[in-house]
């Protein structure tokens, strides 16, 4: 399966308590299937006392969701799109259904 979403990519959440958030991909993990999406499902972890953190306590951090609830925003229209791939110059770039690319 070819990826359609990379690290760095600004997406949009389309489903979900985010839904309708843009935001930036932090990681993907394609064997799973999430993505790690900035400021997206963040939940409050207790934390106990230890070297690394000795005053322990609550931490807010983000957890992963499914690949398929992140579409790609094109960067000349600012609207979540569709990926397709095609070859420009031997290289295959990824481009929005409206034509414009990606990468």
């Amino acid at each position: 399966m070819a990826n359609r979403i990379k690290k760095g990519d600004t997406v949009m959440v389309t489903a979900g308590d985010s839904k309708g958030t843009r935001a930036k991909v932090l990681s993907v993990d394609i064997e799973k299937g999430k993505v790690l999406v900035e400021g997206v499902n963040v939940v409050t972890k207790n934390v106990k006392p230890s070297r690394v953190s000795p005053q322990g306590g609550r931490i807010r951090i983000e957890r992963p969701i499914a690949i398929s609830n992140v579409m790609p925003i094109d960067a000349k229209t600012g609207k979540a799109t569709r990926v397709k791939f095609t070859e420009v110059k031997g290289k295959k770039v990824r481009v929005s259904t409206a034509g414009n690319q990606i990468d």
